[in-house]
């Protein structure tokens, strides 16, 4: 199996961020915030739950997995 560029450093940061105790959930910078635009654009105030209920239920497969991600993280151990 060829590995790319990509997949070594995102393994790599992951083992990092291990090392230091977080969780080593990695978020491409590209992906960061997208979620919380389209609740913006639906018309919430950000991601509340009404949004991330709207988002479950969307027909878009990519909200579908944001919205269940940010519902997960609500209950994340923010420190």
């Amino acid at each position: 199996m060829d590995d790319t560029k990509e997949d070594k450093s995102v393994r790599a940061k992951r083992k990092r961020l291990k090392k230091q105790g977080k969780s080593g959930i990695v978020i491409k910078k590209s992906k960061e915030g997208s979620f919380t635009a389209w609740c913006k654009a639906q018309g919430f105030d950000g991601v509340t739950a009404e949004c991330i209920a709207k988002g479950k239920a969307s027909k878009n497969p990519a909200i579908r997995k944001k919205a269940a991600f940010a519902a997960a993280a609500r209950k994340f151990k923010h420190s």
